[in-house]
């Protein structure tokens, strides 16, 4: 058991943001500086998309399932987003904290409010897309998808992007491998703080000193 204990990031964005791809890109360049983070794995009533594993992607339940872990105050947060419940486990994601694990919620603003109100120390970033027109040009996919469909997603990504000065960071994806630099930033800047390098090189510094 590690005497460090884990930081809880929260990582929200539009449809279209690009958050899910550089939060996932981001774990392995973490772990190749010897940094410990991972992704919590939400509980949702959708059910599996193609490709989708039980406990690697969501934890799926039914709803009446997911109702009796709200009633029970298992859930860090809990949201309904299209008619569908998504959660955070509140006791798993303690026992990754404690293990000195970072921790990201990939979750959206609602929410975001929650872990924010619940666990003020929790640091949230928002990922914007680079433009209006590059945000349409990414929701509307493969051009298969009417206007009206478009148009939708275009509302739902504003309504979320309206809550953008909520967030302690903010970062523009518009180069991805940029993009994927400022958030590894925000992940390694606190490591890097004096006591924290105090208590990791309490060694290198009494040798230097001796």
């Amino acid at each position: 058991m590690t005497s460090r204990h884990g930081r809880l990031f929260i990582v929200s964005a539009p449809s279209g943001g690009g958050k899910t791809s550089l939060t996932r890109a981001l774990l392995p360049r973490l772990a190749a500086r010897g940094h410990a983070a991972a992704i919590s794995v939400s509980y949702t009533t959708r059910a599996p998309r193609a490709g989708e594993n039980q406990g690697e992607h969501y934890h799926f339940v039914d709803d009446a399932h997911f109702r009796q872990m709200v009633a029970k105050g298992e859930f860090l947060e809990h949201a309904e987003v299209f008619g569908r419940r998504y959660g955070t486990g509140r006791r798993r994601s303690a026992e990754v904290l404690e293990q000195g694990t970072d921790l990201i919620l990939d979750i959206d603003w609602q929410g975001a409010q929650q872990v924010r109100a619940a666990l003020p120390q929790a640091h949230s970033v928002f990922i914007l897309p680079p433009s209006v027109v590059e945000l349409e040009r990414r929701l509307s996919g493969r051009g298969q998808d009417d206007a009206a469909t478009i148009a939708g997603r275009m509302a739902a990504a504003r309504a979320e992007i309206s809550h953008w000065d909520e967030y302690d960071s903010l970062i523009v994806n518009d180069d991805f491998e940029r993009a994927l630099e400022d958030l590894g930033a925000l992940f390694i800047a606190p490591r890097l703080s004096r006591d924290e390098q105090t208590r990791r090189q309490a060694g290198l510094i009494r040798d230097l000193l001796d």
